[in-house]
């Protein structure tokens, strides 16, 4: 019943969204208020099985997006660092940071797309691997090379 009553013909009769609930596994999205000659009760429940655990794996999350947002406000501050002190210190930091990033943003594209038990583990083992070459690579790069720093100085020369 509450499917075929629009969302506009209802929120003039007194229908009052209530989002933060203290419980974890069926919250009300929408309660029903008294109206003169008709009541209406439009409610939907949201279950679900990781509900129970929410509370380590919302802190982990909350640590690892933190995180995210931590290494990003450092890429940000080592270009002008870079620009200015170029050096090994510099160019093994950003080595670090840029693999970094790209694992955790590569992560998330395979967490969207990739679905399936097997599917999902050989994904993530291709990505292991690939942030492990590209971070060996950079390493070699700054090691036997002119480094990060002077390599993206020289393209801005020519």
């Amino acid at each position: 019943m509450a499917a075929l009553v629009r969302i506009s013909s209802v929120c003039h009769r007194g229908v009052k969204l209530q989002f933060y609930r203290s419980s974890l596994l069926a919250r009300h999205l929408v309660t029903q208020q008294k109206d003169q000659d008709r009541s209406y009760l439009l409610t939907a429940r949201i279950h679900g099985s990781s509900s129970l655990r929410a509370g380590s794996v919302s802190k982990a999350a909350s640590l690892h997006w933190t995180g995210e947002r931590v290494v990003s406000v450092l890429l940000l501050a080592m270009g002008p660092a870079a620009y200015y002190f170029p050096g090994p210190a510099i160019d093994y930091s950003l080595a670090a940071a840029l693999t970094l990033h790209g694992h955790w943003g590569l992560g998330q594209v395979l967490t969207d797309y990739v679905h399936g038990e097997p599917k999902i583990k050989m994904a993530n083992a291709g990505l292991f691997l690939l942030s492990t070459v590209t971070f060996a690579g950079l390493c070699y790069f700054n090691y036997n090379d002119v480094g990060i720093c002077k390599a993206v100085a020289l393209l801005w020369s020519k």
